[in-house]
C-alpha cells in the first residue's frame, strides 16, 4: 500500500452499483436486476462497447487523488479529504485491473493521472509492467502520464527507461507569480525543468495542458503558443470544466474555445486540420504556419464544454479507489475494488466492467438545466 500515512476518510462516493439515468445517484434495486443488465449479450463478450456504438480503447487510470499544487479551480487551499490508503487499489491490483483492460477489454492506451500521478511512489513500476503488455493485434500498449511536472525532472528518464510513452504536463502561464496565484505554490522553476527533462528523455511529443482563466492568464493565449513553438512542445488549452470541489463554476467566467481562437488569429496563421484527422482525440488541432506556408508546429484546444466530442469518446476510466466511471461528468460508478478484493475472476471484473460501459450515457449534457455536477473534483477523477 502507498504509504500517505493515515489521512481523514475521503467523502467520495462509496463501492456501489448504478444505474446512470443523468439524475442523482441511482442504485440498482436488486441482484436481480443487476444481473439483467450484465446479461445483455452485447455488453458481456469482447470489447467495452457502449449502447451508442461507441468502443473504448484508450483508459485513464487515476494513481491517487493528492496533489502538491492548489490550482483554484480544482481544489481550495486545504486540500481535500483524501482516500484512505486501505481504500486506494494496490500496485499490483492496478496491474491486474490494466491487464484485464488490454487483454479481455480490447483497451491500447494506457494514461496515468491523478491527483497528481508523481506522487505515486510505485510509478515506474507500474508503467513498466504496463509497457510489457500487447494487444490482441500484437501492439505494445502506447502509454503515458498527465502530470502538474513537479518532480519530473527527477524521474523523466526513469519513467522513460520504464517504457512511458510520453507526457502531458499543465502549466497555465509563464509567469511565476502568475503561477504561484493561480496555484498556490512556488514551484514554477520546477515545471519548466520537468519538461525540459521530459524532452531530454525522449518522452515526445512532449504536450502542455493550459487552462485560461477570465482576469488572471486570458491574456497569454498567444505567448504560451509562441513559447511552445519555440521550445518544440506541443500546446493544447482546454476549457475550463464544471468539476471543482464545490460546484461554483459559471460559465460565464469560462474563455471560450472561440476566444482562445480568436487571440490565437489575432497573432498566427492557423490552418485546420480535417475533423476526420481528429479520430477520438479530444482536441481540435489546427497547424500553425508562416507567411510562406511553411509549417511551424501546431495547436490544440478541447472545447469539452462549447464544442462537446461526445459522440467520438473512446474513454474509460478507473479511479484510485477502484471505481470505473464512464465520463468525466458521470453520477454514477461501478465498483471493481469489491470484487476484486473478494476474490471475482477476471471473468467477474471484466463483465462488470461492460456492463458498466454499456450504460454509459450519449453525452455530458451540461448546457442541460437539469445537470448535476459530479460528486468527485476532478482531482480525484483524473484528466
Amino acid at each position: 500500500m502507498i504509504p500517505f500515512g493515515a489521512p481523514p476518510e475521503a467523502t467520495y462516493p462509496g463501492p456501489v452499483t448504478t444505474v446512470d439515468l443523468g439524475l442523482p445517484r441511482v442504485r440498482a434495486a436488486s441482484p436481480e436486476a443487476r444481473a439483467l443488465t450484465v446479461a445483455d449479450p452485447r455488453s458481456t463478450t469482447g470489447d467495452l462497447l457502449d449502447r451508442h456504438g461507441r468502443v473504448a480503447r484508450d483508459l485513464r487510470v487515476s494513481l491517487t487523488d493528492r496533489c502538491n499544487l492548489r490550482c483554484h479551480y480544482c481544489m481550495p487551499p486545504e486540500g481535500l479529504p483524501w482516500l484512505a490508503d486501505e481504500r486506494v487499489l494496490t500496485d499490483d491490483e492496478i496491474v491486474r485491473l490494466i491487464r484485464l483492460a488490454v487483454h479481455d477489454l480490447g483497451i491500447h492506451e494506457v494514461r496515468f493521472t491523478g491527483g497528481e500521478p508523481l506522487l505515486r511512489k510505485g510509478l515506474e513500476d507500474i508503467v513498466a509492467a504496463t509497457s510489457q503488455l500487447r494487444t490482441a493485434a500484437g501492439e505494445t500498449v502506447r502509454t503515458s502520464v498527465t502530470t502538474n511536472g513537479i518532480g519530473l525532472a527527477r524521474r523523466a528518464a526513469k519513467l522513460a527507461a520504464a517504457g512511458l510513452t510520453r507526457v502531458n504536463v499543465s502549466l497555465d502561464t509563464l509567469h511565476p507569480d502568475r503561477f504561484a496565484q493561480i496555484t498556490r505554490r512556488d514551484r514554477h522553476a520546477d515545471v519548466m525543468a520537468g519538461l525540459a527533462a521530459a524532452a531530454d528523455a525522449g518522452l515526445a511529443p512532449v504536450k502542455v495542458n493550459a487552462v485560461l482563466l477570465r482576469g488572471t492568464n486570458d491574456d497569454e493565449a498567444a505567448g504560451l503558443l509562441r513559447w511552445a513553438l519555440d521550445a518544440g512542445y506541443r500546446l493544447r488549452f482546454i476549457e475550463q470544466m464544471p468539476l471543482d470541489p464545490h460546484g461554483s463554476w459559471q460559465r460565464s467566467d469560462m474563455v471560450t474555445a472561440e476566444e482562445i481562437l480568436a487571440a490565437l488569429h489575432r497573432e498566427f496563421t492557423l490552418v485546420p486540420r480535417p475533423g476526420t484527422a481528429r479520430g477520438a482525440a479530444p482536441a481540435e488541432t489546427w497547424d500553425v504556419v508562416d507567411a510562406s506556408g511553411a509549417h511551424l508546429g501546431d495547436v490544440g484546444v478541447i472545447a469539452s464544454v462549447t464544442r462537446p466530442f461526445c459522440g467520438d469518446c473512446d474513454r474509460t476510466r478507473l479511479t484510485a479507489d477502484g471505481q470505473v466511471r464512464t465520463c468525466l461528468f458521470s453520477t454514477s460508478e461501478t465498483d471493481l475494488r469489491g470484487a476484486l478484493r473478494e476474490g471475482a475472476d477476471d471473468a467477474v471484473l471484466a463483465a462488470t466492467w461492460r456492463a458498466a460501459m454499456w450504460g454509459k450515457l450519449p453525452g455530458h449534457d451540461i448546457d442541460d438545466p437539469g445537470f448535476l455536477h459530479p460528486t468527485r473534483p476532478m482531482s480525484a477523477i483524473g484528466g
